[in-house]
C-alpha cells in the first residue's frame, strides 16, 4: 500500500472511530479518538502527559516563541504537562481526526530500560514537549493499531501490544531521545518535574515559590530559571493556569458556579478569579462554558480529558 492510500485507509478507519465531534471513547481506558469540524482559533489549553496523532486536519501548538504543528505528517508527544494556545484547521467536509493516547509511565519506562539496555543511555536534552515527524514504521503501526481498534475482540486483544508498538516506535525515533531523557528524570527537568506534580497535586493549598523549589531541592533563583526552561513559563504562572484549567473543568463537568469553582481550586476571592480567568481565556467564566459545551461534546466525568484533569 503506497503512502496516499494508507492515508486514505486511516481516515475512512479515523471515520467510524471518531463519528461524533469531539471525544470518543475506544475499549482502552487510555485511549480516545477525537473529531473537530470547525476551524478554533488559539485557547489555552493543558494537555496531560500523552501522544496525540492527526490522521487528517492539522493542530499548532504555541510554547513562547515555538510552534509545535502536528497534522498528517507529524505527531504531538507531551511529558509533562505544559500550558500553551492551540489552534485547530478543520472544516466539515475534511474535519481533523486524531488518536489521543494518555501516557502511560508504567509502559514507557518499561520501554525506555529496554531501548536503554539496547542503544545506550541518550544524551539528548529532555523536552516537556516536541512534534516529530511520522516515519515510515510509525505510519504502519498507527494503520494496524486503527484497523484492530474496528472490531471490538481484536482491539480488546490486540489492542494493548499495538500500542506498545507505537511507543516503542516514538520512543526510539528521531526525537526519542528527547522522550527517553525526560521520562528517566535526570538533573534539573527531573526536580522540576517533581515541582510539577506537587502543583498538579496540591494546587488547591496556598502553594508560593519557596515552598516549590523546597520539593525541588533547588535555590529559588535556580528553580525560576529551570522552571522557565521547561514550561517556558514562571512557577506561579504555570500554578495560575493549572488552577484556572482545573477550575473551567470543573464548571463544565460538574455544572458548579464559578464562585464555587474559585474555591475549590484555592482561590480567596470570586472577583478575583473572574478577572484572571476572563484575562486567561478572554471569556467571563459563564461564556467560556456556554462557548465549550457548544463546541465539544463532553466525556463522562470519570473520562480522562485531553485537558489535566483533577486527579
Amino acid at each position: 500500500m503506497d503512502a496516499a492510500a494508507r492515508t486514505r485507509r486511516m481516515v475512512q478507519l479515523m471515520e467510524q472511530l471518531a463519528p461524533l465531534e469531539g471525544y470518543n471513547l475506544s475499549a482502552l481506558d487510555d485511549v480516545r479518538f477525537l473529531r473537530s469540524n470547525r476551524p478554533l482559533n488559539r485557547t489555552p489549553v493543558l494537555y496531560e502527559p500523552g501522544i496525540v496523532i492527526l490522521c487528517q486536519g492539522r493542530k499548532r501548538g504555541y510554547l513562547g516563541d515555538d510552534v509545535y504543528l502536528y497534522d498528517a505528517q507529524h505527531c504531538l508527544v507531551v511529558s509533562v504537562p505544559v500550558p500553551f494556545t492551540m489552534e485547530t484547521d478543520a472544516t466539515e467536509q475534511e474535519p481533523m481526526l486524531a488518536v489521543y493516547m494518555r501516557l502511560d509511565f508504567k509502559l514507557a519506562g518499561e520501554l525506555l530500560l529496554e531501548i536503554d539496555e539496547t542503544f545506550g543511555p541518550t544524551s539528548a536534552q529532555p523536552r516537556g514537549m516536541y512534534s516529530s515527524a511520522m516515519d515510515e514504521g510509525l505510519r504502519e503501526s498507527t494503520l494496524r493499531f486503527l484497523e484492530a481498534m474496528n472490531h471490538p475482540v481484536e482491539a480488546r486483544i490486540l489492542g494493548p501490544s499495538l500500542v506498545r508498538e507505537i511507543y516503542y516506535r516514538i520512543i526510539a525515533g528521531e526525537q526519542g531521545g528527547s522522550m527517553r531523557a525526560a521520562l528517566s528524570r535526570h538533573g534539573h527537568f527531573g526536580k522540576v518535574t517533581r515541582a510539577i506534580r506537587k502543583i498538579h497535586s496540591c494546587y488547591q493549598e496556598p502553594l508560593n515559590v519557596e515552598v516549590l523549589a523546597q520539593e525541588a531541592s533547588m535555590s529559588v533563583p535556580n528553580f525560576h530559571l529551570h522552571f522557565r526552561n521547561v514550561t517556558d513559563s514562571s512557577p506561579m504562572q504555570y500554578l495560575k493556569s493549572t488552577r484556572l484549567h482545573q477550575a473551567r473543568l470543573l464548571m463544565l463537568r460538574n455544572d458548579v458556579s464559578a464562585a464555587a469553582a474559585a474555591f475549590d481550586v484555592g482561590y480567596e476571592s470570586p472577583s478575583q478569579f473572574s478577572r484572571e480567568f476572563k484575562r486567561f481565556f478572554g471569556r467571563t467564566p459563564q461564556a467560556e462554558i456556554a462557548w465549550m459545551k457548544a463546541t465539544y461534546a463532553l466525556p463522562e466525568p470519570s473520562t480522562p480529558s485531553l485537558f489535566v484533569s483533577s486527579h
